[in-house]
């Protein structure tokens, strides 16, 4: 069992920064995928990063946001920076068991409550 704390989101305007954390329970946290997602009101849960020995993106994030991981820590991070409006959502971590890291949802095993990201224009 894992168990996902995310923090760090807030409420910014256009063309800032924001750093969220996501803090993991467990022994074997070097072993799970980690994976950011977002999801805006009315829309699906999307994919915006993930990371295992290599790093993941979504087209709409690429070069705007970095995904990284401290194994000592047990923490993922996600830097968001150049934020737009669209990027206004409630941001989940998520952790896979696994060799391979996926951009599906229904892939991960372990959820965080999410933190709410707003940018302003």
């Amino acid at each position: 069992q894992v168990q996902l704390v995310e923090s760090g989101g807030g409420l910014v305007q256009a063309g800032g920064s924001l750093r969220l954390s996501c803090a993991a329970s467990g022994r074997t946290f070097s072993s799970y995928c980690m994976g950011w997602f977002r999801q805006a009101p009315g829309k699906e849960r999307e994919f915006v990063a993930a990371i295992k020995r290599t790093t993941y993106y979504s087209d709409s994030v690429k070069g705007r946001f970095t995904i990284s991981r401290d194994n000592t820590k047990n923490t993922v991070y996600l830097q968001m920076n150049s934020l737009k409006p669209e990027d206004t959502a409630v941001y989940y971590c998520a952790a896979r068991m696994g060799v391979s890291c996926y951009d599906i949802p229904g892939k991960y095993d372990y959820w965080g409550q999410g933190t709410q990201v707003t940018v302003s224009s």
